[in-house]
């Protein structure tokens, strides 16, 4: 291979790899940086489709990945925490806030990436508190993305003197839906619109493709990012799936209007170049900015419409459940103690349904190692987290309210449940957990330990299904069956134990597989006292 060649090649994909990790590294300092914040906007600021788009914006701006942003909707309509109308909001604002990173290429500031590596190095490595940690990983992510940028670029010098090169470019200009298969191709390879925008603007700047021939490379960029999302719903809810498809079908719409009109878009991208002054990098971020804004303002009126294609491309129940409070209306706080009393109990029964469907997702999670089950297991124990800072919030508040000395024992009782669902969830995620031990240790357990975990799965998910149930109809002979059933498990798990010791001493297992087993048996064994502590609780009540 000619030397000069194998320069070019190796300047290109290494600086590729250095811009893709830069930008990664950026955008989980930022993430860290914004804490919970991010699913706070999503949850909060996506009321209607306006909002939808300016919280998918800024979360995209914070993550700098409209892929990223993307995939937390995906993952969020499939854990039923947004609706798909909320999601196609959310995704037009990511379509937006994507144009940020372009924009900062845009700058030119590659002179200085050596020494915006440095100062991220110096906090990252000199200083021990998290907070500038993470603002480090943020400034070292910020140039690793200039410095591989400015090597991409180094690398394409060459290409102006290759005949091959000077053809393509050539049929780009004349034939603007080669361009746009060759952007939606490159992305789709490179699973980065961010990455391949960059190299555009770079080739565009280094005088290699012209205008006319770079916007419809653009337009591809933008469809081939979201190959991410739809790779993010593959086995996802029907829900996850249609909001992936928004996506796709989104951008396509986007990319055919601006085909149809792409010589009056090329005049106005050049007439804003020379009115404005700008450098052939910031143009290409201006042409980005105005095709997302532009696209996104056409199709806002119309999300009800690509709900309705979806619903019909993609048929079937969807099956996720909404996790947003439902009965906590603080209205009844001031008015009614007793009616806010039985909303904070209706909305603590749908979390002791989510405590015991995430229970047995662990239990398919151990069996059939499948990584939806696990997904499926965290975002209910997610949901659980919510749920129960909402309820404890709203009883809080109710505890300034004059209460009869019977609503205040529920009252307390409710908090204690509240408390004790909480707990189930934690202790079915630490088997999740396990489970992932097992899996990336490779860890074995024998047919008889998975036997025996089978059994007490079974047990534990009935008991606390029954003390939920007790709940709900002030049962107390099914209460009173929780306590029994308890009293199963606890037998149950001394008698696993047993057997254990035994297989360990006769081989059959290994000591990494003996923890597994005893940690799983234990935390099914705390979940049956937190059953019980529930169906006591409705003991007393009723006495």
């Amino acid at each position: 291979m000619d030397l000069n060649i194998q320069k070019m090649i190796f300047e290109f994909i290494g600086g590729l790899g250095i811009f893709l990790f830069g930008i990664k590294y950026m955008g989980d300092g930022l993430q860290k940086s914004a804490g919970d914040k991010l699913r706070d906007i999503l949850d909060k600021f996506t009321t209607n489709p306006v909002m939808g788009v300016l919280a998918g914006l800024i979360v995209t701006i914070l993550i700098q990945s409209s892929s990223g942003t993307t995939v937390i909707v995906v993952g969020l309509v499939s854990a039923g925490f947004m609706t798909l109308r909320q999601a196609i909001g959310v995704i037009m604002g990511a379509n937006i806030g994507t144009t940020v990173t372009a924009f900062i290429i845009g700058i030119k500031i590659s002179d200085y990436a050596l020494p915006v590596i440095a100062v991220g190095a110096i906090l990252l490595f000199f200083f021990k508190n998290k907070k500038i940690h993470n603002v480090g990983q943020i400034f070292f992510g910020f140039g690793a993305l200039f410095f591989g940028l400015e090597l991409m670029g180094d690398g394409m010098k060459p290409l102006r003197t290759l005949e091959a090169f000077q053809d393509l470019t050539v049929s780009l200009s004349s034939n603007p839906l080669l361009g746009v298969l060759i952007g939606t191709i490159f992305t789709v390879i490179v699973q980065s619109s961010s990455a391949t925008i960059g190299i555009l603007q770079e080739l565009h700047g280094q005088g290699l493709i012209d205008i006319k021939g770079a916007l419809p490379v653009l337009f591809g960029d933008n469809i081939g990012t979201t190959i991410t999302a739809v790779l993010a719903s593959i086995g996802a809810t029907v829900a996850a799936r249609r909001a992936a498809l928004t996506h796709v079908i989104f951008n396509l719409i986007g990319t055919t209007i601006f085909i149809i009109v792409l010589p009056l878009f090329t005049v106005v991208v050049e007439a804003i170049k020379t009115n404005l002054g700008l450098n052939p990098e910031m143009t290409i971020a201006f042409a980005h900015g105005i095709f997302n804004t532009t696209n996104t303002l056409i199709q806002l009126p119309f999300i009800g419409v690509l709900a309705l294609i979806v619903t019909k491309l993609i048929p079937g129940e969807d099956s996720a459940i909404d996790y947003k409070a439902k009965h906590l209306d603080p209205l009844f706080i001031e008015q009614s103690p007793s009616i806010a009393l039985g909303q904070a109990k209706e909305e603590i029964l749908r979390m002791g349904e989510f405590a015991s469907v995430g229970l047995s997702e662990s239990h398919q999670y151990l069996k059939t190692n499948l990584q939806r089950n696990a997904e499926m297991a965290m975002q209910l124990e997610d949901a659980i987290n919510v749920l129960d800072r909402k309820i404890t919030d709203y009883l809080i508040l109710l505890s300034r309210s004059e209460m009869s000395p019977a609503e205040s024992e529920e009252h307390s009782m409710l908090m204690d449940t509240v408390r004790d669902i909480e707990r189930v969830g934690d202790h079915f995620e630490n088997i999740v957990e396990l489970v992932d031990y097992k899996l990336s240790n490779k860890v074995k357990l024998t047919e008889d330990a998975l036997e025996d975990l089978d059994g007490m799965f079974n047990l534990t998910i009935q008991t606390l299904k029954d003390a939920i149930q007790s709940l709900d109809d002030k049962d107390t002979s099914l209460a009173a069956k929780v306590l029994k059933s308890e009293e199963q498990i606890d037998r149950q798990e001394r008698a696993l134990r047993k057997k254990h010791i035994l297989r360990l001493n006769e081989r059959k297992c290994s000591g990494q597989a003996g923890i597994v087993f005893v940690d799983i048996i234990s935390n099914l064994e705390r979940i049956g006292d937190h059953s019980v502590n529930i169906a006591e609780a409705v003991l007393g009540y009723r006495k």
